[in-house]
């Protein structure tokens, strides 16, 4: 009987500790509902706190500035398998637990991420992966929070670089036209992604030369 006791005792705490790893917490702020799904029992309050205030802090300025209809329930997930940095799909996010205890610095993973739930392309959108993620990029660099505690800058233009490199090339690319050819391009060039108007054609409709020729005056100068 003993033994019978000791191990259903054991079998409880398991499941009391995988209910706690797995637990689930909803937060409403701002016109927003965030439920924030934890699977880590040993993840940081310290950091949780911040991923949150960082959602609340930049998801209404992303929403103001491109998509007053974005979705007003996200989901964060902070994930013990999942191997990459973050991954966002209908929603919901989620965090790699180990890199974000690793970079608990990296605050502005989720100012990128939830970006990508305000573009809301569509899974048949036509535009190139490159720019949707330059975008997101972008969109870090003018409101993410805490990039410099990241060490998260753009990079310096190189000769063997291609404004398909995505992310933060392709952002610093977008900063450039936007300060020297045409100012709000970004806002532009994510509504028609959204609306699926989007072409090869719109860069020389929005600037007046096509994106290879935008490109081959930006390497000529690329001073931001």
């Amino acid at each position: 009987m003993k033994k019978v006791f000791l191990l259903g005792a054991f079998i409880a705490l398991v499941f009391a500790e995988k209910s706690h790893a797995q637990s689930a917490e909803v937060f409403n702020k701002k016109g927003y509902k965030l439920t924030f799904e934890n699977q880590d029992a040993a993840f940081s309050p310290e950091l949780k706190t911040k991923l949150i205030e960082t959602f609340y802090e930049v998801y209404p300025k992303l929403a103001k500035e491109y998509n007053k209809k974005t979705a007003k329930s996200v989901t964060f997930v902070i994930d013990t398998a999942y191997d990459g940095v973050a991954a966002t799909d209908n929603g919901r996010v989620v965090f790699s637990s180990k890199y974000m205890t690793k970079h608990s610095h990296d605050i502005d993973v989720v100012t990128h991420e939830v970006m990508h739930i305000v573009q809301d392309y569509g899974h048949d959108n036509n535009g190139p992966g490159w720019l949707t993620e330059g975008i997101a990029d972008y969109a870090r660099y003018k409101f993410g929070v805490d990039n410099p505690g990241a060490k998260w800058t753009l990079p310096a233009f190189k000769p063997t670089q291609s404004y398909e490199n995505s992310y933060r090339i392709t952002a610093r690319f977008l900063v450039w036209i936007e300060k020297g050819i045409k100012p709000n391009l970004v806002k532009d060039l994510d509504k028609q992604l959204r609306e699926h108007t989007f072409t090869n054609d719109s860069w020389k409709k929005e600037t007046g030369k096509t994106l290879d020729e935008l490109w081959t005056a930006y390497a000529a100068n690329p001073t931001i």
